[in-house]
């Protein structure tokens, strides 16, 4: 895994829209995982503001709240929609629905087409505190193939802040698995903040640990980790 630290959030951001920019120059109809969270933003401002051209790109995002409205201001759909696809012209778009009457149809129907898409090209991650990737929580186990996953209480809380309440949180949803994860080509992935150091040491110590899951990327051979200064500040 290859390490790339920035002085701060705005240079972090720079520098993954940078990567992203130049997967898109180096292959036009790129298949793009895509992440939510308040770590991409910066990160999709400066690809809007770059111009990028995604008219030739596909995209698959990591997770969707389950159940939830697209038109639920909470929803990824809509901080997608808000964040990029309303600035920008992509190809396709698919996020996991989080309307679907039934979650394990909407999943298997979800990783078929990524498949049918070609796989991932680049995959852009977040990072959770509690070292979740997508919503694959800390567990004995991790799941493969895209799931509905049960929302730990640290989640939560982590989350609460974007909703009224803690009680409006969903306790639930719709995530791709670590197994689809994995397939990508290359992985980026973006962290900031003094709460993500000691997650992204624990990602280079060389241990391997499903309580911890994105240590798991250590088994990727194309992942760049980029981090600000505090993120980077665990010892």
């Amino acid at each position: 895994m290859k390490k790339i630290v920035c002085k701060n959030y705005d240079e972090m951001s720079k520098e993954g829209a940078k990567i992203i920019a130049e997967q898109i120059a180096k292959k036009p109809d790129s298949v793009l995982g895509l992440a939510t969270g308040s770590t991409p933003i910066g990160l999709y401002k400066c690809l809007r503001d770059d111009n990028v051209d995604f008219s030739k790109v596909s995209t698959y995002n990591l997770d969707e709240y389950y159940p939830i409205s697209k038109t639920n201001d909470q929803s990824y759909q809509y901080f997608m929609d808000d964040n990029l696809f309303n600035h920008v012209t992509v190809k396709s778009m698919d996020i996991p629905n989080g309307e679907a009457k039934d979650a394990q149809a909407e999943c298997r129907r979800y990783d078929e087409a990524i498949e049918n898409a070609g796989g991932i090209d680049l995959q852009l991650l977040g990072l959770g505190p509690n070292g979740h990737i997508g919503f694959n929580e800390p567990d004995d186990q991790l799941s493969v193939g895209t799931h509905l996953v049960e929302l730990t209480q640290s989640t939560i809380d982590a989350n609460a802040r974007f909703f009224a309440s803690a009680d409006e949180v969903p306790r639930h949803a719709l995530t791709l698995g670590m197994g689809g994860i994995m397939k990508a080509k290359k992985i980026l992935v973006v962290a900031n903040g003094k709460g993500k150091a000691d997650v992204v040491k624990k990602m280079f110590s060389g241990v391997i640990d499903t309580h911890v899951p994105a240590t798991l990327l250590q088994l990727h051979n194309d992942v760049t980790v980029i981090v600000d200064e505090e993120a980077n500040s665990a010892e």
